[in-house]
């Protein structure tokens, strides 16, 4: 993997690997996570075979091969194996030129749905350090497990919503670099055939004024297979509210073997900037989204 500064992602262990580490490596098992949130007389209902093809359209083994691997490691270390496992270079410019000591939100388009966040995971760990990075996350993200020590999870409800809140909350006002996809969702496949975010939100604008941080436009090169945008396109024009292609992601971690990735981190925008612009946090977000495109060159 090719090096984002002087040190190349494979040089040190970053991060505290100590942190709550299971004993042994997780094994995903998609028909006993069936088996345990469908009830019993439901569950027996469904043909054997219709979970046996599940498993091998989001590769679960491979994706269990990939977990035994990488095990016991989690964070950027977990990260760095990861694209190690599946030959995954990258290419990484702009980063060595920001400065040190600043409080960055890192907002970066969301190409991939996985591999971009790992990747990225590996990239900003091997600088900071995992104790010093949270990336914000679905909240069902958290069932990544060695990832968990990274990740901060948002559209939480009730209590937990709170408990979630309140922790992003800390996280931003402290000294850690917070990392985010203000998208939510991964790409997708627009009229003209570009592959680009749908709309940004607001938030990560308003937040960064209000804790005074200043936001790094991130660039990510890269795209899922075709597979997954004639689903997601399918599914759209037939009126499916249900994101149907989001089942495909994993299985597009495991597709990604061997290609090259590049990643351009733009010039950071201040927070008095943007504060001072007039703008709303809205408008502000869809010019920050255009400077990300822009950084493709």
């Amino acid at each position: 993997m090719d090096k984002p500064s002087e040190k190349s992602l494979n040089d040190k262990n970053t991060g505290d690997q100590s942190v709550g580490p299971p004993d042994k490596p997780l094994v995903l098992n998609i028909r006993e996570i069936l088996r345990n949130r469908i009830p019993a007389n439901k569950f027996k209902l469904i043909p054997s075979f219709l979970i046996t093809s599940v498993e091998k359209l989001i590769r679960q083994d491979e994706l269990n091969e990939i977990l035994r691997i990488t095990f016991p490691n989690r964070g950027s270390e977990f990260s760095k194996r990861v694209l190690k496992y599946l030959d995954i270079s990258v290419d990484v410019k702009g980063f060595d030129l920001l400065p040190d000591n600043t409080r960055f939100m890192f907002a970066s388009n969301h190409p991939l749905g996985g591999l971009d966040g790992i990747t990225l995971i590996a990239i900003l760990g091997q600088r900071y350090g995992d104790e010093n990075i949270r990336f914000l996350v679905n909240d069902m993200l958290m069932n990544v497990e060695p990832l968990k020590d990274v990740f901060l999870p948002i559209n939480k409800f009730g209590r937990q919503g709170r408990q979630a809140s309140m922790e992003i909350n800390e996280a931003l006002a402290s000294d850690k670099q917070i990392l985010q996809f203000p998208a939510g969702l991964c790409s997708r496949l627009g009229n003209k055939g570009e592959i680009k975010d749908l709309e940004w939100q607001k938030s990560f604008v308003a937040k960064a004024i209000e804790t005074k941080r200043d936001i790094v436009p991130l660039y990510f090169d890269g795209k899922n297979s075709s597979k997954f945008y004639k689903i997601a396109k399918w599914r759209k024009k037939s009126g499916i509210k249900f994101n149907l292609e989001q089942i495909l992601l994993p299985s597009e971690v495991c597709k990604a073997r061997g290609k090259h990735f590049n990643i351009r981190f733009g010039s950071p925008i201040s927070w008095q900037d943007l504060k001072n612009s007039g703008k709303s946090p809205k408008e502000l977000a869809a010019e920050i989204r255009d400077i990300v495109y822009s950084l493709k060159g």
